[in-house]
């Protein structure tokens, strides 16, 4: 039985599409100058690491599959590589409102309807049909997933961003007035300031979600050579379109008129006008364009962690009912229910003030410290894998030997400390007398969702299988057999039927 695997660039753009997004080149933009200063250093202190580390545990023998959850669940134990990777998945159930309020934004320019992005109720419903249509999507498989990916990326994200550039470049040298200051004073920033501090967490999440791919390993060609290749060409890509999209911005849309949902049309808007007064329809199709890349973005990540808490619901972690796939190995009872967590989710921020109050605030800051914890415990069993499991077979290692390794987790480890304790810091559109009720409701919200996995973790089946084994999904076109981990480790076609009846 072949099946068919996913070549370099098509994971790179699957894994690229999770982590970079045009979208953000206005948020970077906020810090003037400062933005490159930053992106540099989370890139090289915090992006980095995480890819590096991700990059060695995805190549140890026997931890291909289930990307976050394996790892750590072979390093400390399964009770934390469940909470691990249910982290994971938690803060993206938040995440695909926010991505899909900037595609609605997007569409409502396009299409000149505005109701689209101020009426709530257009708003949710907009909000469902693209969900819900991207999620349906997502059902055919993983290559069906890589194509949107892969489509996503290069209209979405890259011809934009050239295009971006391009006007950038010729904007600069004729000569034209820019917004910002350049000097040296104007690039280092001050981190004696708390709100510097701040500033400089939210440039480190913009590069969450690097590791998140993994669980597609198994079908990537040449996996040990391949993943940390595409790694480290994100890396480098991503600090730089991070960095010239964001300056870009900066430079040509003043800061007071700067809108962060809608900053990168503004600048296209600007730039294109400025040389062209006739090409007005242009800035449509760019707009189509990068709404069109947030939408691969919400495809990669509507498999990306489910096929994680595929993997914790096939040693028993989760009800029966989460082990089942469709024909393509796609785990839909489980894309189902995170379909509802984020209905839901769209419900409560939507109609709670369409994206602009204390809850959603709250709720986009859960989202980050949930992650950061697992982020956590992703750095502390990379540590356990380099001083604890040295005789494991890998084909990738981080650079330096046991030294270079300790050094470069242990920045990373830091860095998402840091990122954690600074997030409890109401932001600035926190109006000051609610500063209190944010970090309160932050904070229980906090302990309850760090607490729930632990919780549903005791409740699981105890008497399942008590090693942790590698699942692979079933073969695209075969309903009746499936490959599944055999008692010696190995892999054996078998019935569905069979298989159940032993396991």
């Amino acid at each position: 039985m072949n099946q068919k695997k996913l070549s370099l660039f098509g994971f790179f753009a699957l894994t690229a599409s999770m982590v970079l997004t045009v979208y953000e080149y206005p948020t970077f933009a906020t810090s003037k100058l400062h933005l490159v200063f930053f992106l540099l250093l989370g890139g090289i202190l915090w992006f980095l690491p995480v890819a590096l580390c991700a990059a060695e545990m995805s190549t140890v023998e026997g931890w291909q599959n289930g990307g976050i959850f394996s790892w750590v669940s072979q390093t400390l134990g399964e009770r934390f590589g469940f909470a691990a990777i249910f982290f994971q998945w938690f803060q993206i159930t938040v995440g695909f409102v926010t991505m899909i309020y900037f595609i609605l934004g997007a569409l409502s320019y396009v299409v000149d309807f505005q109701a689209l992005n101020t009426d709530p109720l257009m708003k949710y419903i907009g909000l469902l049909v693209i969900f819900w249509s991207l999620t349906f999507s997502q059902l055919g498989g993983t290559q069906r997933t890589a194509k949107i990916a892969k489509a996503g990326f290069v209209l979405g994200i890259l011809i934009p961003s050239v295009i971006l550039f391009g006007l950038a470049i010729a904007y600069f040298i004729g000569g034209n007035p820019i917004e910002i200051a350049i000097s040296k004073k104007a690039f280092i920033p001050d981190f004696s300031q708390l709100s510097t501090l701040v500033v400089f967490v939210s440039f480190v999440l913009a590069y969450m979600g690097v590791e998140a791919s993994a669980s597609h390993i198994n079908e990537l060609e040449n996996p040990k050579k391949n993943y940390p290749l595409a790694m480290i060409l994100l890396v480098i890509l991503a600090i730089a379109l991070d960095a010239i999209g964001g300056f870009s911005v900066a430079a040509v849309i003043p800061q007071k008129e700067l809108s962060l949902s809608a900053g990168v049309i503004q600048t296209f808007q600007s730039l294109i006008l400025h040389f062209n007064r006739h090409l007005g329809w242009l800035v449509k199709v760019i707009a189509l364009m990068i709404a069109f890349g947030v939408m691969g973005e919400v495809s990669s990540w509507v498999v990306g962690p489910s096929r994680g808490m595929f993997a914790a619901a096939q040693r028993g972690l989760l009800p029966s009912f989460f082990r089942k796939t469709n024909k393509h190995g796609v785990p839909v009872p489980l894309i189902m229910a995170q379909g509802v967590i984020v209905t839901i989710w769209g419900a409560v921020l939507t109609f709670g003030g369409g994206g602009n109050n204390l809850s959603f605030l709250v709720a986009i800051s859960l989202t980050v410290v949930i992650y950061l914890v697992g982020y956590l415990l992703f750095f502390i069993g990379y540590f356990v894998l380099v001083y604890k499991k040295k005789e494991l077979d890998r084909t990738y290692n981080v650079p330096g030997k046991t030294i270079g390794k300790t050094i470069i987790a242990g920045v990373g480890l830091l860095l998402s400390i840091f990122a954690l304790l600074i997030s409890f810091v109401p932001p600035a559109s926190i109006a000051k007398g609610e500063d209190r009720t944010y970090q309160v409701i932050l904070l229980i919200s906090f302990v309850i969702t760090v607490i729930m996995p632990f919780v549903i973790y005791e409740l699981h089946d105890k008497h399942g299988q008590k090693e942790l084994e590698n699942p692979v999904h079933m073969k695209a076109g075969d309903m009746n057999t499936a490959i599944y981990p055999s008692a010696r480790g190995e892999h054996e076609i078998v019935q569905k039927e069979e298989y159940t009846l032993k396991h």
